[in-house]
């Protein structure tokens, strides 16, 4: 007999039968369904206990269903009439089997269950409404289907539950508030920026979830002169909430005619927040490092709704694994009376402990020497603002975007490798930025090739070169695009601001 896979109704999801029955009625089920098939006749009492399923389900992953049965009590109680009928005449056309009986006996468990989940869903959502709408405006404490859904899923796109409640804070201190209650109603509590993450770090797992969107902490501040804590070093910063968009900051940095490190792709949409949260990096990391090495100082809620507040002593304004020694301050202070709790801690860790030799980003250790919020994707706390220092701008900036054609990657290894040391013995040119795009990449952007040959190239490599020398700069771009055409390369140079933006945004 083939086997289909899709036999339950009104299943607009990625999950199958197997997934549905098993998730639904447990495996053992899924097995006896099995079974049965082998010998079903006319199929109906099958096609009844899909049916039985298919209601459930779809009312189990539809939002808007849950909130319109809610509303109206006779329409939810002639869907349980339905569903109890439905499973009355399996059980009559069973004569007596006793796997048949059994799967009857399973379903009518799951008929209880999910009769006593409806019931449960609005009373729960008033106990969470009543206590958190304390803490913050009605509004900001959201149970419709729109915003459930609109926060089941990130970046990934993997949709596993949708969270009960979505919650969105005013300011920094409603959200210490709102974890507080969440606690104590045990719900699990999940930060949520930009939603541009591809690591699922935002996707509710249970139902008990309530999601806080961090988006209303848009406060962005001016750039300021200050010293360095633990240094006579004074140097401009800026700092910025957890729900200000990337590139918002980048664009105050710039007009202040300095530079915002953190420039990962995602900049139009991702935020502060995550960007502290998994450590962002961005072309400019070949310069300027990746997140950890640019944060002054951050705030974050503690998994026990206190404060933890950490400052970096004596920065090394360049990357954080050059620095011998690296140094914080950690002071946990009460959410209820701003009190100090407990002593300040200090953190002295070695520098080369934050990144493996070669690496821009060691995404396999999380822990960090127990360096709290920064690449822990919100699991340990929630960021609320961070500091980050600025850099000066360098006078003169060329872009190059080098397409390699080459069918064996050797000679574009090669070819980079050799662009990368020639830059690095330079004392007069830096490379600031720096993004590789593969085959698979380039087809699915569109990209549009420079080059007059025929197809797309098989690699892109487009590079920012910085100095204070533009005849050194112009020089060493010159010598950049003959090591790539003596690979068989094609290289390009922009100039101007708008041709090298044309550069990156072609990418």
């Amino acid at each position: 007999m083939i086997e289909r896979i899709r036999e339950i109704p009104y299943n607009y999801t990625s999950f199958s039968d197997r997934e549905i029955i098993i998730r639904l009625m447990g495996e053992y089920s899924w097995n006896l369904v099995n079974e049965l098939r082998e010998r079903r006749r006319t199929g109906r009492s099958a096609r009844m206990l899909f049916e039985f399923l298919g209601d459930i389900w779809v009312i189990k992953r539809n939002p808007f269903i849950q909130d319109d049965l809610l509303e109206n009590e006779k329409r939810k109680r002639m869907l349980l009439d339905a569903l109890q009928h439905r499973l009355q005449l399996i059980d009559k056309r069973a004569n007596d089997d006793e796997k048949t009986l059994l799967l009857v006996k399973e379903a009518r468990r799951v008929l209880k269950e999910f009769k006593d989940w409806l019931n449960n869903i609005g009373q729960l959502r008033n106990q969470i409404g009543k206590q958190l709408r304390r803490k913050s405006r009605h509004d900001n404490v959201d149970f419709s289907g729109l915003a459930r859904v609109s926060h089941t899923t990130d970046a990934t796109d993997w949709r596993v539950e949708y969270p009960i409640v979505v919650l969105k804070p005013d300011s920094e201190r409603e959200v210490a508030r709102m974890v507080a209650v969440c606690i104590k109603l045990g719900l699990t509590v999940i930060p949520r920026g930009g939603g541009t993450g591809y690591t699922g770090g935002a996707i509710p797992l249970h139902e008990d979830t309530a999601v806080i969107n961090l988006e209303k902490l848009d406060r962005c501040g001016r750039v300021v002169e200050q010293k360095l804590p633990g240094s006579e070093l004074t140097v401009a910063t800026i700092k910025a909430e957890a729900g200000v968009v990337t590139k918002r900051v980048a664009e105050q940095a710039s007009n202040a005619g300095l530079a915002f490190a953190v420039d990962p792709t995602s900049q139009d949409a991702s935020t502060i927040g995550g960007n502290v949260a998994m450590n962002a990096g961005g072309k400019k990391a070949v310069i300027w490092g990746t997140t950890i090495d640019n944060l002054l100082r951050w705030k974050m809620v503690t998994a026990d709704a206190n404060w933890l507040e950490v400052t970096r002593i004596n920065h090394n304004m360049g990357k954080i694994h050059e620095q011998q020694t690296v140094e914080f301050e950690v002071r946990k202070i009460s959410a209820k009376n701003g009190l100090l709790i407990g002593d300040v801690k200090h953190l002295s860790i070695p520098g080369r402990s934050f990144r493996k030799v070669g690496l821009g980003k060691d995404v396999t250790d999380k822990f960090l020497s127990g360096l709290p919020g920064i690449q822990k994707e919100g699991c340990d706390g929630i960021v609320t603002s961070a500091e980050f220092i600025l850099h000066p701008l360098y006078t003169h900036t060329h872009t190059i975007c080098l397409e390699f054609f080459n069918r064996d990657s050797s000679p574009d290894v090669a070819a980079i490798v050799e662009i990368k040391d020639a830059v690095d013995a330079s004392s007069k040119v830096k490379l600031a930025g720096l993004e590789h795009l593969d085959a698979r990449y380039i087809k699915a952007v569109k990209y549009s090739t420079k080059a007059s040959r025929a197809g797309h190239p098989r690699m892109l490599l487009i590079a920012d070169l910085v100095s204070q020398n533009a005849d050194a700069l112009s020089k060493m771009c010159s010598k950049v695009v003959k090591i790539a055409q003596q690979h068989g390369a094609e290289g390009f140079i922009a100039t101007s601001a708008e041709a090298r933006n044309r550069f990156w945004a072609d990418r």
